[in-house]
């Protein structure tokens, strides 16, 4: 007779996963052995096997796992009938920053380890990250008909998302502001400025030749100034319509 599983077999799996996505987030999933997210998750890698079969599916389900949290959120907000259209850009805000401020190691997965996805998986979370930022574009479209009838709705879209993805590398988690502030202010930011956006003039034709071929530079927070990395696929914010912005 086959051995059923243990009770409280899903609240295992999910303890491994966070254990694994902490690993993951400090050391890199190339860096991190099965031997350590055993040791961190305080089983025997035996154990460990019994729930997961390699690394490799710990990765698919900590990426696919916050994405389909995030989906999940957007469909609420946006099927509640007691919101405005702008509470509900501003709850589709605060509900985002308040999943990641809980979610800050498989947030960081997401964006730095993706590229070790294999085609399929990733092809299929990157769907999922679409259904989120096409929600939000629906809100905001809803919000400010304007903003879609001058075809702004997807920059606008993109550019919170930008904001927000990468929150994390910057906010501490001990300092003045939490995630909770920073969804006000950024709601705040939508609220008072996206009503002001207008499409600017056409840029002039003989503008000088190479603007826009060099890679910007950024300056890091130790002063060193990188060409910045590039990623297969940013955290949530591809486009809309299934290319990049």
């Amino acid at each position: 007779m086959a051995r059923g599983r243990a009770a409280n077999y899903d609240d295992q799996r999910e303890m491994i996963l966070e254990r694994a996505a902490a690993l993951f987030a400090r050391r890199g999933y190339s860096a991190t052995t099965m031997n350590q997210v055993a040791e961190a998750a305080g089983l025997s890698k035996a154990t460990l096997y019994h729930y997961y079969r390699d690394k490799y599916a710990l990765l698919v389900q900590i990426a696919e796992g916050h994405v389909s949290r995030l989906v999940a959120m957007t469909d609420d907000v946006l099927a509640r009938d007691d919101l405005s259209a702008e509470a509900r850009v501003r709850e589709l805000i605060a509900r985002i920053l308040r999943e990641y401020a809980h979610a800050q190691h498989a947030h960081r997965v997401l964006t730095d380890d993706v590229r070790f996805l294999q085609a399929q998986d990733c092809d299929r979370i990157l769907n999922l990250q679409r259904h989120v930022t096409a929600g939000f574009a629906r809100a905001i479209a809803a919000w400010r008909p304007e903003q879609q009838e001058a075809g702004l709705v997807k920059p606008v879209t993109m550019l919170l998302f930008g904001m927000v993805n990468w929150m994390f590398t910057w906010l501490k988690p001990d300092g003045a502001l939490s995630y909770e502030d920073m969804a006000g202010i950024v709601a705040d930011m939508m609220v008072g400025g996206v009503p002001a956006v207008r499409r600017s003039a056409a840029p002039a034709a003989d503008a000088p030749s190479g603007t826009g071929a060099t890679p910007a530079i950024h300056k890091t927070l130790n002063g060193d100034t990188t060409v910045p990395r590039r990623r297969n696929a940013p955290a949530v914010a591809t486009s809309t319509e299934g290319d990049k912005a």
